[in-house]
């Protein structure tokens, strides 16, 4: 069965989807996290059902999380949909430790890619279901840009800057 609430951030209104799960703490696995306006973001379904009190661990994490208190998530992610290449960038992300940055070209290098297959990178980036929890926003251009990120740029800097990970070459206006 698929569940779903969402609960305020200082990311807008967050989306969060999971489905239950007989080995996942609480009975509930993390199935999509999406911030109002994300490209692909996921959209309530029919047959889904509205069950606040079964994401109370994640709703506790996540504020713990955007208050500055929490590094590392222990949240049960649903079972990776994707291609092969996807979850394998998705894991590289999950690598990646708080307050730290990345570029597409390392994570091409983790995964064993060619470093020409960054926009391929870049694109399972993108298709990450786990906006947040999967750490997708600590990954930077090259130049140490802020390019990319499913929920716009202005949330990917909200993040890095909870974190004290902004670089040093991104300008102030976005």
């Amino acid at each position: 069965m698929t569940l779903y609430t969402t609960l305020d951030s200082p990311l807008g209104e967050l989306l969060l989807v999971g489905e239950e799960s007989a080995t996942a703490p609480g009975g509930l696995a993390l199935a999509s996290l999406s911030v109002p306006g994300q490209k692909g973001g996921a959209t309530v379904q029919d047959g889904w059902t509205y069950a606040p009190a079964a994401f109370a661990d994640i709703a506790h994490q996540l504020r713990a999380y955007f208050d500055g208190k929490l590094t590392r998530f222990g949240i049960a992610y649903a079972s990776a949909r994707g291609t092969d290449f996807q979850r394998r960038v998705w894991q590289a992300l999950e690598a990646i430790p708080y307050g730290t940055t990345t570029t597409y070209g390392k994570i091409a290098a983790d995964i064993g890619a060619a470093r020409g297959a960054v926009r391929a990178i870049g694109t399972a980036i993108g298709a990450n279901p786990l906006l947040v929890v999967r750490p997708c926003h600590r990954v930077i251009a090259a130049d140490g840009s802020l390019s990319g990120y499913a929920g716009g740029p202005v949330r990917k800097r909200q993040l890095l800057d909870i974190e004290g990970a902004l670089p040093d070459a991104v300008p102030d206006a976005l």
